[in-house]
């Protein structure tokens, strides 16, 4: 309520077709109502991620008939993008019994979250960590989740190399590893050697200066550059290969990131090493389980720039064009 009278029209940032962040706009839609099982939440800050760019331009083009719950075949299948939020539950609908209007949330939706307000199912909210603000606590879900999906297996005293190290996925991945005990070095370029340094790592590689040698229990490539035989001869017979997509924007592609991760498939039964490409998939266990690192102090998340809901397209241009260090958050309200 707002003067007495009930708001049904709420500011959200809208694409209709494939393209650049010029594509994006700010408009006046209807506030969402929660369904059953869902909860409305006012959205106070929310971040960008490698996926909202590629949604915004539909690259990879197989994308388009692979994932038709956010691609389709001339523009995004939801007209809202953003996945990650942290906000307040303003509602919730039918069926809802664990979380009631005023608690702080965060969580992950497939769309929608570049928005005042987010209706959402509620398996996928979960309790904001209590030490984060909302711009912080939003930059979790998506990449804090991925880099825990990906680093499951890693145990106390491996060898773990880290190709991406510093961007969203890469600086949870960093500190994730070195939680569970192993020892960790990070692959970046030149200005963000002293950021993964930072993060704990044991050692640093810049990729722009030198070459990445010797063999490593497990590695995780976050910014797909490299070739699988190059990636392969960097892990021990007995380890891991681990894959997950990203990157930036190069002027369009067929197959993107999913290229490799599909000719990693189609090698696993003739290589060596093991090769795996997890799908993080999120959970209200996901949230409690990132909300421990964080309050346990084995997790933080690292900002490099925050913009307001109305300058969400400077931020999505600024992530596919540039490589950012860590994440990106937005400031809704």
């Amino acid at each position: 309520m707002v003067g007495g009278l009930t708001v049904t029209q709420v500011k959200a940032i809208v694409q209709r077709v494939y393209g650049s962040s010029a594509m994006l706009s700010v408009a006046e839609v209807e506030r969402p109502e929660p369904a059953e099982g869902q909860v409305l939440v006012r959205v106070r800050a929310a971040s960008v991620n490698a996926r909202d760019w590629h949604v915004m331009r539909g690259d990879p083009l197989i994308a388009r008939w692979m994932d038709r719950s956010m691609f389709a075949r001339r523009g995004p299948a939801q007209p809202i993008n953003g996945g990650d939020f942290a906000g307040i539950v303003e509602s919730v609908g039918a069926g809802v019994t664990d979380l009631r209007p005023g608690d702080e949330v965060y969580g992950e939706s497939i769309s929608g979250a570049f928005a005042e307000y987010l209706a959402v199912d509620g398996s996928v909210v979960g309790p904001k960590p209590a030490g984060l603000t909302f711009e912080e606590a939003a930059t979790l879900p998506l990449a804090a989740n991925t880099a825990l999906t990906l680093l499951r297996d890693v145990e106390a005293g491996q060898r773990v190399l880290i190709i991406g190290a510093s961007g969203g996925v890469g600086t949870f991945a960093v500190q994730i590893a070195l939680a569970a005990g192993a020892e960790v070095t990070g692959v970046c370029s030149t200005r963000n050697v002293d950021l993964v340094r930072e993060l704990g790592a044991h050692q640093v590689v810049d990729y722009t200066r030198d070459a990445v040698t010797g063999r490593y229990d497990t590695v995780l490539d976050l910014a797909g550059s490299r070739g699988l035989r190059e990636l392969l001869r960097l892990v021990e017979p007995t380890g891991t290969l681990v894959l997950s997509g990203g990157g930036n924007y190069s002027g369009g592609s067929a197959f993107g990131p999913i290229g490799l991760m599909a000719r990693a498939q189609l090698s696993r039964p003739f290589v060596r090493p093991a090769i795996r490409v997890p799908l993080a998939r999120q959970s209200r266990e996901a949230l409690a389980e990132l909300r421990e690192l964080v309050d346990t102090g084995k997790v933080r998340p690292i900002i490099e720039r925050t913009y307001p809901l109305d300058e969400v397209p400077a931020a999505i241009h600024y992530m596919e064009t540039e490589h950012a260090r860590a994440k990106i958050a937005i400031t809704v309200g």
